[in-house]
């Protein structure tokens, strides 16, 4: 039974990353269809992170009521209708309003599906569930483009996709017995834990640093990869489709990371495999830096990818031992909350400085990130080893 429970959360992380890419996939082909400008995919895209981050901030509250199962299974739910309503909008204010539900759905099963992995799983299960999203996300590209190329139209594609998580859905619901009993269970006297407020939360000696490197490092990652593509053309001078084809080996290295990841796990704790990350990242930056041509930046992007892969998942996983497993799915819900704050300001803000210092600045702002992300990370195990 417990393995078929790690099949059913491996297939819900792939489910995750479904319907994360469709968005950019689509919308050259939507905006024309829908008659309004390219950049209205902003719109879109930020009411979609404001609702996971509402959401990610309400995970504890949510998880300490319904359960871990419960919240992923209507999560995934509210993703399909979302999806659904996407895939029948027919103009521009019914995909803002599809959006709400898309948010609010992927907010709260990201948390409540990664502290439920980090309380039970080895840290290797969490390198490869976060692995099994990079797969989710590269293939509901796929999906959406094989649709457009077959002249089915990008409605279709979200279809697709909305069916596939109504499956999963049925499949979470079905699953139910299978999650273990929670820690916050009401115990013999029927008290049942209290979900922590955000001044608590913030008043957990360690809570701030870890809240800051991983806003830290989703502003990292976001921002390489939407402007990786950029800076070589820009900067490179590389023409475009070779750039958009080499800007993917962040991603490839992310993903196929990841999977390496989980055998590292065996030899090396949270804490050096996040260390090893950021040092890998750094000697890419140092690469893309150097004078070496197209050969060193794709080099570089690579090894950036291959040190952002321990580190989202070993933060997630180090939660419940930094901060104890009482308090981890609140840590892990603001954690997520922080993370898409950095995805909507930072790589905006670098799309403001390059446009006047140019986009050569991309490894140096990556860089600054980096250090940030160094800092918080070795404040934070220094006031919990202070607390053991």
């Amino acid at each position: 039974m417990v393995h078929l429970l790690l099949v059913i959360i491996y297939l819900s992380f792939i489910s995750l990353g479904l319907p994360d890419a469709l968005l950019g996939a689509a919308w050259p082909t939507m905006c024309l269809d829908l008659s309004v400008p390219v950049s209205f995919a902003g719109g879109i895209s930020l009411i979609i992170s404001a609702g996971t981050v509402i959401s990610s901030l309400l995970s504890d509250r949510m998880t300490k009521w319904l359960g871990t199962g419960k919240v992923t299974a209507i999560s995934v739910g509210m993703t399909a209708v979302a999806l659904f309503g996407f895939c029948t909008s027919s103009a521009y204010w019914q995909l803002c309003l599809w959006a709400i539900p898309y948010g609010l759905g992927a907010g709260s099963v990201d948390a409540s599906l990664n502290n439920y992995v980090a309380i039970h799983y080895a840290s290797r299960h969490m390198s490869w569930l976060h692995c099994m999203w990079g797969v989710g996300a590269s293939v509901g590209p796929y999906i959406m483009g094989a649709a457009l190329t077959r002249g089915m139209g990008w409605n279709t594609g979200y279809l697709i996709i909305a069916l596939m998580q109504v499956v999963l859905t049925a499949v979470l619901f079905l699953s139910l017995p299978l999650w273990k009993k929670r820690p916050d269970e009401p115990d013999v006297g029927g008290v049942r834990a209290k979900p922590l407020t955000l001044k608590q939360i913030f008043s957990i000696p360690g809570a701030r640093e870890v809240i800051a490197a991983f806003f830290c490092y989703c502003a990292l990652e976001q921002t390489c990869s939407l402007w990786g593509s950029s800076y070589l053309v820009m900067h490179n001078g590389l023409d475009r489709e070779t750039a958009a084809s080499l800007a993917s080996l962040f991603m490839l290295g992310i993903t196929g990371g990841r999977f390496l990841s989980g055998f590292v796990t065996y030899k090396m704790n949270d804490e050096s495999m996040i260390r090893l990350g950021q040092g890998i990242i750094a000697l890419g930056i140092v690469i893309m830096l150097l004078p070496l041509g197209n050969g060193a930046a794709m080099v570089g992007l690579l090894l950036m990818g291959l040190g952002c892969a321990p580190i989202y998942p070993c933060v997630i996983h180090s939660t419940p031992a930094h901060f104890g497993e009482e308090n981890s799915q609140a840590l892990i819900g603001v954690q997520m909350a922080g993370a898409y704050v950095g995805i909507c300001v930072m790589p905006p803000l670098f799309g403001i400085l390059a446009n006047h210092l140019g986009a050569g600045l991309l490894p140096w702002y990556l860089a600054a990130i980096n250090v940030g992300m160094i800092l918080m990370c070795e404040r934070l195990n220094r006031k919990c080893a202070a607390k053991a």
